[in-house]
Order: structure tokens, then C-alpha cells, then sequence
């Protein structure tokens, strides 16, 4: 399993987003300009186990970019960021986003 992982629900609807689209980015070393680490879509339960090609995550600041309009085309927030730092690899980051028309919160997961 990857050191970051997320899920995404549609509070709503009360049902995970499946097939939302979601990039992982690492802010450089410059602090400057964020680098694609991986792209990936939710599965069935609107979770990402894993991320393809996805090199284990080191200490540093992560951003998770989720294609809102995607799943709800009248949503306020047409994409949703969510920045957050790693400071021990060898823990799970675990990212939830709960997902609606004209908002989101997101927390730490585990």
C-alpha cells in the first residue's frame, strides 16, 4: 500500500465518487512549483489504494488536486487542492475528501 491514499464521498448523495479523477503532486525543492508525481481515478468505493509508478513518499509537501466538475458539473469548487506534509515516511497519509455542490471538508483519515 502507498504512504498516501484518499477516498472521496458525495455527502449528498451518502455514496463514494467512483471514477473521480485525482493528480499527486511533491512541491519542489525551490518551493516555487509543484511536480506530478501520479495521476490516477477512484475505483468503485471512490478510493486511490495505490498510485501508478508512485515512488515511496519521502518528507515534504504533497497536494492533492481532485476534478470536482468531474462528478458534480454545477459544483462552486470546479477542482479541489489539498495540501498537506509528510513528515515521517514511514506513516500512512491517509486524505479523505467529502464532496458536495457548493462545498468539501477534508481531515486526516486513517
Amino acid at each position: 500500500m502507498n504512504t498516501i491514499t484518499t477516498h472521496v464521498l458525495d455527502l449528498c448523495a451518502g455514496r463514494p465518487v467512483s471514477h473521480i479523477g485525482v493528480r499527486l503532486e511533491r512541491l519542489a525543492r525551490d518551493g516555487a512549483s509543484w511536480q506530478l508525481l501520479s495521476q490516477a481515478a477512484a475505483d468503485d468505493e471512490g478510493r486511490i489504494r495505490e498510485w501508478p509508478g508512485l515512488p515511496p513518499a519521502g518528507v515534504g509537501r504533497y497536494r492533492l488536486t481532485f476534478a470536482a466538475a468531474g462528478h458534480l458539473p454545477d459544483a462552486f469548487f470546479p477542482e479541489v487542492a489539498v495540501v498537506f506534509d509528510v513528515r515521517d515516511p514511514a506513516e500512512h497519509y491517509h486524505v479523505p475528501l467529502l464532496l458536495g455542490p457548493h462545498g468539501y471538508t477534508t481531515y486526516r483519515g486513517t
